[in-house]
């Protein structure tokens, strides 16, 4: 009796995962776009309402073509946070990722760490003849009605281990007080910086822990990511600094990492209205 009883348990057990891995690689394809507005202190009135497609940690999967398409003429800039791709994927999706992505509007993107484990060479090659610019510690400067928006890409470290970044491009004299927007792969980047001359910060690397189970919530061993995990944070400035926080959103991406697997985190893309803060409103 008790041998039957433990072989419907476990019959039970296994019932239940069987479907809980059917749903977390349901899960792991469905897709969304949030549409949120960022308000920001510093952003020059003339980028107010400046709209942006931002996707990060695409990997495997193809762009959906249904709820991109509307958008075209709609944002004016896509930013790619790295992981385009990865080792073992066909390349022909890169390229459809990156056609589509390129008739939507202006691209600019950053390499990932799976971007390096794939063939770099091709990868880049790829990136630039889709017509997008490819950040690599560079800054890129946008004007609007004689006002600038400097975006800087930060490159993921090529050698040397996931901290070996190089330092922040600088930036003209005129430029020196001008509105600043970093696109980085990874946060954990910001955990090495002791200033960061910027207003907002755009990444992505964590899938917000990809599977997240309700009794273990992030169980990550680096304390970085258990407290910036997924979402918008507002980071205090070090010292006596006059400058406003400042604003990092962290994707939980697209694609998946290692196993088309997602369970409490779910997959997501972003159009982003930047909008001025009061004082830009009360000028």
């Amino acid at each position: 009796m008790e041998l039957t009883w433990l072989l419907i348990l476990l019959a039970v057990c296994l019932g239940v995962a069987g479907v809980m891995g059917i749903l977390m690689v349901a899960a792991a394809f469905k897709k969304q776009i949030i549409a949120e507005d960022i308000v920001l202190e510093r952003l020059p009135a003339a980028f107010d309402g400046f709209r942006i497609l931002f996707i990060t940690d695409i990997h495997r999967r193809r762009l959906p073509e249904d709820m991109l398409n509307p958008l075209r003429g709609k944002v004016d800039a896509v930013l790619l946070g790295g992981d385009l791709t990865e080792k073992g994927s066909p390349i022909e999706r890169l390229l459809d990722n990156l056609t589509l992505a390129a008739s939507i509007a202006p691209v600019y993107a950053v390499h990932g760490n799976h971007d390096y484990r794939a063939n770099i060479t091709l990868v880049d090659r790829m990136i630039r003849g889709s017509g997008a610019m490819l950040l690599e510690d560079e800054n890129h400067s946008m004007e609007r009605a004689g006002a600038r928006l400097i975006l800087t890409g930060v490159d993921f470290p090529r050698k040397g281990g996931k901290m070996a970044y190089s330092s922040l491009p600088g930036v003209s004299e005129e430029d020196a007080g001008a509105f600043r927007m970093i696109l980085v792969h990874d946060p954990l980047w910001l955990s090495r910086q002791q200033e960061v001359p910027a207003d907002l910060i755009l990444a992505g690397h964590t899938h917000g822990g990809q599977v997240v189970l309700p009794l273990l919530r992030n169980r990550h061993t680096d304390e970085f990511y258990r407290k910036y995990n997924a979402g918008m944070y507002e980071i205090p400035r070090a010292g006596e600094s006059a400058l406003p926080p400042l604003k990092m959103l962290i994707s939980r991406g697209y694609g998946t990492a290692h196993l088309p697997l997602r369970w409490g985190s779910p997959a997501e893309m972003h159009v982003l209205t930047l909008r001025c803060g009061e004082k830009q409103h009360s000028v």
